[in-house]
Order: C-alpha cells, then structure tokens, then sequence
C-alpha cells in the first residue's frame, strides 16, 4: 500500500495517546487520533510524578496546569496502622527545580488539557470512535478498521499505528500478547469524600500511603474542590474476605488504620464505588512492523508510587521522537523502535524493582536509609521518576532487605 490516509494513527486519546499526537504534529506529521469515549471524560489516577514536568514542559502545559489551580503536591508520606506519620517526603529537599511541586489532577480535566493541545497543534480527533481490528498486509500493520457512534464501520490507513488505548489493551488483546506480572496480582477498590481532613501547609496536597494488614495500603490524595481521592489495594483475598459490597468493604478497612479513621471521620463519600483487579501486566512485545504501543496499552505496574501517568507521558514523548525518525527514513519495522523498547523497559524495571520491594514482608525504607545512607539520593532519584538511570547500587542495596526481581525478558520488538 503506498497512498494512506495518514503519517501516523493513534488508538486513544489518554495522556500517552495525546503526547503522542500532540508532538508527531508539532514536527509537521499528519495525524489522526481515535478515541471510544467523548472527553472530557473520567478516569482514575490523579496523582502525579515530579518527572511529568519535563514532558509537560516540552508540551508548552505547565502555565496551563498552574492557571487550572490543581493541588499542589510537595512530597509523599507513609503511615502506619496505628496512625504514625513518616517525616514528609519532600521533594524539594533533593532536588531544587520548579520540577519538585508537582500536581494532584482531576483526570477529565487533566487528559482534556492534553488531547486540546494535540488538536491545535494541528491533529485530528476522532471521538466516539473504536478501534476494531488492525489491517495487516504482507505482515505490517498498515491501518486499522473503526466503528463510529452511528455503528458506521470503515477504515483507516497509516503505514505507522500507535496503541496507546490504555488498559484496555487493544493491540495486545488483539495479538495475545499480554503477560500478567508473575507477582504483582493486586486488586483495587476506590471512591471519593467530600469534607475530608487535609494536613496544614505545605502537607496539605501531600499523597499518604497507609498501610493495612499483610501489606495492603490506602491511597489518600487531595484533590481540589474539597475532594479527596481514597484507594485500597491489596491481595484479593484480603479485601474480599468477608463481602464483595464494596461500601462495606470501605466501611470495614477504614477502621483498620487510625490515620485514615481520623481524616475520613466527618467526610462524606459520594459518587459510586470502582473496582479493578489483577492489573500487573507486560506486553510481549512493545512493536512490530507498522505498530507501536505506548502507556497503559504497553505495560502497567502498580499504583502505589504514582508511577501510571509518568510512564504515559515519558513513553508518548519518546514514541514520537521514534515516529518521527521512521517516518522520515520511511523505515516502519519494528527494528526501527528497538532503542524505545530498550530504554522504555529499563526505567519500567527500575519502578518495578521498588514496587517489589515494598511489598516484601522485610522491607522498609527506612531500614535502607538506615543501613545505605548514601542510596538515599539513588531511592529518591527513582520516587520522583528520574528511572532511567542506573541503579545497580541501589537495588543491591534493597536486596539485604528484599527479594529483587529478576528483569522480565519480553517487551522488546517482535
């Protein structure tokens, strides 16, 4: 096939699918982006990584995310069952840059921000539009078949197609390609309050992690507008022993952890309560000839250091820059995206690594900081989402407290 539609097709409009988009068409690409949902739209996820602001940054959006009046977010704390508080995790203390306060978001708005700008800088947007199968020929992706609102069904050509639907996975349902993490098979539960305590000062926008039974934790983060985002995650058999009504599994782990009882105790819940299970999950392969994938669509890990919208935002702004080069070499095969599977893998793994680590019966951070005082600046480098580096010291040192995991093997090209 040598005419097609476009340079570049993008399967969802989330902050991978948007970055993406956004910055094929600022070098001048054409590009259509599909999206099954009408936006603004919701989706969990609020918190964010200090490293999202390089990305922003280069996207023109941090005025923008000022102007908005999003939470602010200064550092992380845990807490304990019995309700004691870790000393906050500030980020400014490591590292003096406007990247060090960063933001709790509402993710309609959020994600809105960022399809807008891959709109005016110049791609166009298909909403209430699904992805239906990819069109292969002579074995490269060269397009995919959509349905619209109307149950009208067509067809879309681009020698390059980018998944970046998000947990729902498109091509790696399509290719049997998901592999489910060997270990990290949490589920998660989450509503939102109104009216709920928030910390005085520079605390006020703080993520707390509060630790439940057999390592199970809240996630607790502010948002703005008086609401507060409240998760728990944990090992299924956990957090439904007992009941499946989510409202009364709430009602029960709430009492479980006295930091949490004390913030939550005048606050009411409202809207519905969400659930999700065993998210962990790699792609074999993060291309092929004439398909990418990018975000959630490739690989999600954990929720517990915020990591999910980072890796969206990094990974869409590397695949364009690998994009862009195929697209002006004319080379689509997946051998052209080898160095983005390389790198992207590696600071996937240096997260996982951490996540590991916290779920290990022996593990601590402070028994680290206390044993390695000199990893402190290596374990905040990865918190904040500075993780393509290496950190080889750093998770020898974990392993004299931890289980390190071994680097999944696939994720490469096909």
């Amino acid at each position: 096939m040598k005419d097609y539609d476009y340079d570049t097709i993008v399967v969802g409009a989330g902050p991978a699918g948007s970055t993406t988009s956004a910055l094929l068409a600022e070098k001048g690409h054409k590009v259509v982006m599909i999206e099954k949902d009408k936006f603004p739209r919701y989706h969990v996820g609020e918190s964010l990584m200090p490293f999202c602001y390089f990305t922003l940054e280069r996207l023109g959006l941090v005025e923008k995310m000022n102007d908005i009046g999003f939470t602010k977010k200064f550092s992380v704390q845990f807490v304990t069952e019995d309700g004691s508080q870790s000393k906050p995790f500030y980020f400014f203390q490591h590292y003096d840059h406007p990247s060090s306060t960063t933001w709790q978001v509402m993710r309609s708005e959020f994600d809105n921000l960022i399809m807008e700008k891959a709109r005016n800088n110049g791609t166009e947007i298909r909403e209430l539009t699904k992805a239906k199968s990819l069109i292969k020929e002579d074995g490269n992706v060269v397009g995919i078949n959509v349905e619209n609102d109307a149950g009208k069904a067509y067809k879309i050509t681009a020698p390059i197609v980018v998944d970046a639907s998000g947990r729902n996975t498109f091509a790696q349902n399509k290719l049997k390609w998901k592999k489910k993490d060997p270990k990290l098979n949490k589920v998660a539960t989450w509503t939102y309050f109104k009216g709920a305590l928030k910390d005085p000062g520079l605390d006020a926008g703080s993520t707390t992690v509060a630790y439940l039974p057999g390592k199970g934790w809240f996630w607790y983060i502010p948002l703005e507008g008086d609401i507060v985002s409240v998760g728990i995650v944990a090992e299924k058999d956990y957090i439904f022993s007992g009941t499946k009504d989510l409202a009364e599994i709430f009602k029960r782990e709430i009492q479980n952890n006295e930091w949490i009882k004390n913030h939550l105790e005048s606050a009411t819940q409202f809207g519905k309560y969400w659930s999700t299970g065993e998210y962990s999950y790699r792609s074999e392969f993060c291309a092929d000839d004439g398909l990418l994938l990018v975000g959630d669509a490739f690989a999600f890990l954990d929720p517990v250091f915020s990591s999910g919208v980072f890796l969206a935002l990094k990974s869409g702004e590397m695949a364009a820059d690998a994009i862009s080069n195929a697209l002006i070499s004319k080379d689509y095969s997946a051998n052209q995206f080898e160095p983005y599977g390389k790198e992207l893998c590696h600071g996937i793994e240096s997260m996982r690594a951490l996540v590991y680590a916290f779920y290990d019966d022996s593990f601590s951070f402070a028994d680290l900081i206390k044993s390695h005082p000199d990893m402190r600046s290596d374990l905040t480098d990865c918190l904040i989402g500075d993780v393509f580096k290496d950190f080889t010291k750093l998770f020898g040192a974990v392993s004299d407290f931890a289980n390190v995991p071994t680097k999944l093997p696939h994720g490469l090209v096909a």
